[in-house]
């Protein structure tokens, strides 16, 4: 099932369920797709389709920690709540081991030895990790092992 046919069937059983949230996220989803798909003037492809996602999901992210920074605790509880709906349509996010793992091992792939290197870590090893990991946390163990 493409994530088109996957955002319409979960949109479907939203409106069935009166899940106002799952809704109105589902909805800007599409709508984020549709616009991505007019800017490229083709079809996406599956990257372009997880890059909007991620965008999404880095957006709510930002709006969640700028609410908790304000207090507003009724904000925080809904953006979670949309964070989640956002989380079913990425890809499985790596755990703290695998993700050192693959550090680790584009560490060793590249031959890096200071934080000289870190541009030519980031730039090799964010590709493999694109959408499965955050990309501050990736930057802080990539830190974390070459200090």
């Amino acid at each position: 099932m493409s994530l088109n046919e996957q955002l319409t069937a979960d949109l479907k059983a939203a409106m069935k369920a009166k899940n106002k949230t799952q809704l109105n996220v589902i909805r800007m989803i599409k709508s984020a797709l549709m616009n991505a798909k007019i800017q490229k003037g083709s079809d996406l492809s599956n990257e372009d389709e997880l890059q909007v996602i991620t965008t999404e999901m880095k957006q709510r992210k930002d709006s969640l920690s700028e609410f908790e920074k304000a207090g507003r605790e009724d904000l925080v509880a809904e953006i979670k709540a949309e964070i989640e709906v956002v989380e079913k349509y990425l890809p499985a996010q790596l755990s703290d081991d695998e993700l050192s793992n693959v550090i680790q091992a584009t560490i060793t792939e590249i031959g890096a030895t200071s934080m000289k290197d870190m541009g030519k870590v980031m730039s090799t090893l964010m590709p493999k990790v694109k959408g499965r990991a955050d990309g501050g946390k990736v930057n802080q163990v990539v830190k974390q092992l070459l200090s």
